[in-house]
């Protein structure tokens, strides 16, 4: 069983990427129409299409969409303490790093007169994306929940697709109401994004949606973020992540990571960079087949993630390195010799770890750091989710009639300049009474 292919040259490579992303403009076409579609209805008809929805995608029939008191307190009964103490213990990590990012910032006197600040306002109605079909993504709360929380923001809102049954994941009920998040909702898919975007008869708009999801949900929040009131964190579709190795790798420890990221979804993106011989991708991928067997759950989401990505031979580690910031990854693992040194060369990623002993797998729940990080290489315009993402900043201005003056000059020469007349007059009748 030969899951993964090598690629021996950056030329292989790069026929590969034109040929995916070929079938992949085709495949968007198809999907941008359909979920255009689900906005629309939506937008016009509220609950009534998302009922229409619920049937069609998630084959339930949804009465109320919004979580009751009673489910809650099953999800509590129904959690184990063990798995309560370790979303406790997530919980505090991430809340120690996320803290840090508090910062008030002090008002700048720019000359005598002129006194400028900027302060930190939460966004007041933020909604999150939870996927919830194949893995009930319950750290994704925490990673949205965290940071939201600690800027500040007052209207939480959660939307995530129910079983067949019409029911939410216990342990996702029970991570929100440990956050005190209340206001969720049973709706899944491109038409939560439009529900949270516009607002329903039962769920209402927000200003800014945050969350990972499939294609038609990364789709829907490219789609609603042309529109000029709402807002979305980033493009975050399914899991990426760029391996660079050499002999210093352990080849258990990078079978386990390839198969850790290609177990999110059948359209993950995986794929090792290595300066390494033979010998040692024939080691790692019979480790690789070694581990797979061992697998008892989403074994075919593995095979078919697999069977579409690659291990590429290098000549050198400068080499992945300049490819590895090419493709901007959502996760970059530098598992190499000296991974601290070649860590400072690396400048399009959305999250890097370090070593034998930083898998991916440690960020995604427990380190501190943020997961909800841009895919699809927006990576090199896009930060991860952090505080900041929940807040909006404006700035304010004070001046004396003194620090005016100062300036006068300046601000008549520039609005002359620019033929805007009123602007220097607006300075002018200040002062010519004096």
């Amino acid at each position: 069983m030969d899951m993964i292919k090598v690629l021996s040259s950056i030329k292989k490579w790069e026929n590969y990427i034109v040929n995916k992303k070929n079938l992949k403009q085709k495949y968007n076409t198809h999907i941008i129409d359909i979920v255009f579609t689900i906005i629309n209805n939506v937008k016009l008809n509220g609950d009534l299409a998302l009922k229409k929805y619920s049937i069609k995608y998630d084959n339930v029939q949804i009465e109320n969409f919004k979580v009751e008191k009673k489910d809650f307190q099953k999800a509590f009964i129904k959690t184990s303490n063990k798995l309560k103490k370790s979303i406790e213990k997530a919980c505090n990590n991430i809340k120690s790093f996320h803290n840090k990012q508090i910062y008030k910032e002090n008002k700048i006197e720019i000359s005598s007169g002129i006194l400028c600040w900027r302060k930190n306002i939460p966004i007041e109605k933020v909604g999150f994306y939870i996927p919830g079909g194949t893995a009930p993504l319950l750290s994704t709360i925490l990673m949205l929940g965290i940071p939201a929380k600690l800027a500040g923001c007052k209207n939480i809102i959660l939307c995530t697709p129910p079983d067949k049954y019409g029911e939410i994941n216990p342990s996702l009920l029970y991570t929100a109401k440990y956050l005190d998040i209340d206001n969720i909702y049973k709706v899944g898919g491109a038409q939560a994004i439009a529900a949270m975007a516009y607002g329903t008869e039962s769920i209402p708009n927000v200003y800014k949606i945050f969350g990972p999801g499939n294609t038609y949900v990364t789709t829907a929040k490219k789609i609603i973020s042309q529109d000029n009131i709402i807002s979305v964190d980033f493009p975050a579709g399914p899991s990426e992540i760029v391996i660079i190795a050499d002999e210093y790798a352990n080849p258990k420890y990078v079978a386990s990571d390839l198969l850790s990221q290609s177990e999110h979804d059948i359209e993950s993106f995986v794929l090792l960079l290595t300066i390494n011989k033979n010998f040692w991708i024939k080691k790692m991928k019979e480790e690789l087949k070694k581990q797979f067997l061992a697998l008892d759950k989403r074994t075919n989401i593995v095979k078919k993630s697999l069977e579409n990505s690659k291990i590429l031979i290098l000549s050198s580690l400068e080499e992945c390195i300049s490819l590895a910031n090419e493709i901007a990854p959502e996760h970059l693992i530098l598992n190499c010799y000296n991974a601290c040194y070649f860590s400072e060369k690396i400048i399009n990623a959305g999250s890097v770890f370090l070593g034998n002993y930083s898998p991916v797998s440690a960020g995604d729940y427990a380190t501190g750091t943020n997961h909800v990080l841009p895919t699809h290489g927006y990576a090199k315009s896009y930060s991860g989710l952090s505080v900041d993402s929940f807040l909006k900043k404006i700035t304010f201005q004070k001046l004396s009639k003194k620090g005016l003056n100062n300036l006068s000059e300046c601000i008549g020469i520039l609005s002359l300049e620019e033929g805007l007349m009123a602007h220097k007059n607006s300075v002018d009748i200040r002062f010519n009474d004096i």
